[in-house]
């Protein structure tokens, strides 16, 4: 079976525009840079519904590391002076 061409009811591009002096890809590498799009794996995009249910998994997830980390963390008064205080 063969398809039917596309009917094209206006041209794509009017005659008034003019791209003469244009110069591909202009912004290209500015727009890399300063892009902040994220391309999920398929699996992973079938169990959010939309961008702010990824939002909100990412920052849970923020959220339980940074409570993780102050476990690790060194007391406040180290052991010297604990033992210089302790001397007194």
């Amino acid at each position: 079976m063969s398809r039917k061409p596309l009917k094209v009811s206006e041209p794509e591009m009017r005659p008034e525009y003019d791209f003469s002096g244009a110069v591909r890809g202009k912004y290209y590498r500015r727009y890399l840079e300063s892009s902040n799009v994220v391309v999920i794996d398929p699996d992973v995009h079938e169990r959010f519904k939309n961008s702010e249910a990824v939002n909100d998994a990412l920052r849970a997830l923020i959220r339980a590391a940074g409570k993780k980390r102050g476990l690790t963390k060194r007391p406040t008064r180290t052991r010297a002076k604990a033992a210089r205080a302790g001397g007194r």
